[in-house]
């Protein structure tokens, strides 16, 4: 029976579409189900997917509006828009210095201890013009969107003020408004001290709390409250007092947490309900547990303990068997994973973590979105969804991580248009 609604955009010929359908988000062996269709089309009318499966049955059912663009994939893999959801994309100079200094030996904690690390972020930003930050992020956007990226968890974090915490959600607003990639905007007011308050911390907590989340919230410039729950930061107790007040303010949680070491940071965000907390290199049996539970997503960022040198990668194959839902994530951000690039990440994933194909790229998919509480809509490729889709250079999906360190996305497209053409 012909589809009442005209295509505005035909995609045919797929070699692989890996549609995602099915329950959300993925956990355990579920991980490994694609829901692919082979030689699949999809068809899309204007922002949502119209039709799935087979390319002749879409194809025959469905009537093309005048000006559809039609894609002939000629074989190639078929995903959901990558979802990348924790990124800190707003932010002045790189810190390449740091880096060399990390490669000669001097540990992040060591860096950040002398003046560098975030701290030095929040100074640059401060003193950044907002034309200028604005345009330095978007050529960050553009380049995630080019690696078949087209939702972003994007945080605040390197103002520590409440002016320049709300000039970078200001910013990710503006940016939301105008560029394809759409961004998900997370207050990070309680990413570190700054300078001015390093002998009186109690005083910064009392500033996030009672004038910056107001300020935050007023406007509704963020959706998420973050923090980084670790040794040397926020301890667990000023994360719960800080995270309470986000929480009773209306927004939902995430955690930076069990890092650096395990400080009980993923048992906190389970108890308080945190759609996710991310890090985990060093989570407890009883975190993982805990976040199995409360059915709270772990964003893992293999990126991050690859650009610091580290040895010790989140133990994904014990929150898979435990039934955590696992995303993976860039962790763009200046200090410790300069990368825009998911594709690199799966390859991470795999080499690093063992995750299979399959599981990394539902951890980018439909597990990605729903540690932004967005797996009503994206993440998936059926029937009434936003319609995020990447278009692959390649016959067969586990290529994504065997085929490292390039970028295969041949066409991306956001809301039903072709974005990113190559």
């Amino acid at each position: 029976m012909p589809i009442e609604k005209k295509a505005t955009l035909l995609i045919k010929n797929i070699g692989q579409l890996l549609t995602m359908a099915g329950p959300a988000p993925r956990i355990g062996g579920s991980m490994n189900h694609l829901s692919l269709v082979e030689n699949g089309g999809i068809a899309v009318a204007g922002e949502e997917i119209l039709a799935v499966g087979k390319s002749d049955q879409v194809e025959g059912h469905t009537e093309l509006a005048e000006g559809c663009t039609v894609i002939d994939a000629r074989g190639q893999v078929v995903t959901p828009g990558f979802i990348d959801p924790h990124t800190h994309p707003v932010f002045s100079k790189t810190r390449e210095k740091e880096f060399e200094m990390r490669v000669q030996g001097k540990s992040y904690m060591e860096i950040a201890q002398s003046g560098g690390g975030i701290r030095s972020s929040v100074r640059d930003l401060r003193e950044t013009p907002k034309g200028i930050l604005e345009e330095k992020t978007r050529g960050r956007l553009d380049r995630l969107l080019s690696y078949g990226t087209t939702t972003i968890e994007a945080k605040s974090g390197y103002g520590l003020s409440t002016e320049s915490e709300i000039k970078q959600l200001e910013i990710i607003r503006d940016l939301n408004l105008v560029h394809p990639l759409e961004l998900v905007p997370t207050f990070l007011g309680a990413h570190e001290v700054p300078d001015e308050y390093r002998d009186k911390r109690n005083e910064y907590i009392d500033l996030i709390i009672n004038e910056m989340l107001p300020a935050v919230t007023k406007d509704g410039l963020a959706e998420f409250s973050d923090i980084f729950c670790e040794k040397g930061v926020f301890d667990i107790e000023e994360s719960r007092r800080i995270q309470q007040a986000a929480l009773d303010a209306g927004l939902k949680l995430k955690f930076h947490a069990d890092e650096l070491e395990s400080t009980g940071g993923g048992e906190l965000a389970a108890s308080m309900d945190a759609v996710s907390a991310d890090h985990l290199v060093y989570i407890s049996d009883a975190g993982i547990r805990a976040m199995a539970d409360a059915g709270t997503a772990a964003v893992l960022l293999p990126g991050t303990t690859f650009s610091l040198g580290g040895k010790q990668y989140a133990p994904a194959r014990s929150m898979i068997e435990a039934g955590v839902p696992v995303a993976l994530s860039t962790d763009c951000n200046p200090g410790s994973s300069y990368t825009e690039s998911l594709p690199i990440v799966i390859s991470l994933a795999a080499l690093q973590m063992k995750m299979t194909a399959a599981e990394a790229i539902s951890a980018v998919t439909v597990n990605a979105a729903y540690a932004l509480d967005r797996h009503d809509r994206i993440g998936r490729l059926t029937e009434g969804f936003q319609a995020d889709i990447a278009v692959w250079d390649m016959t067969d999906y586990r290529e994504l991580p065997y085929h490292y360190g390039v970028n295969l996305a041949s066409k991306v497209v956001k809301k039903g248009k072709v974005v990113v053409s190559r």
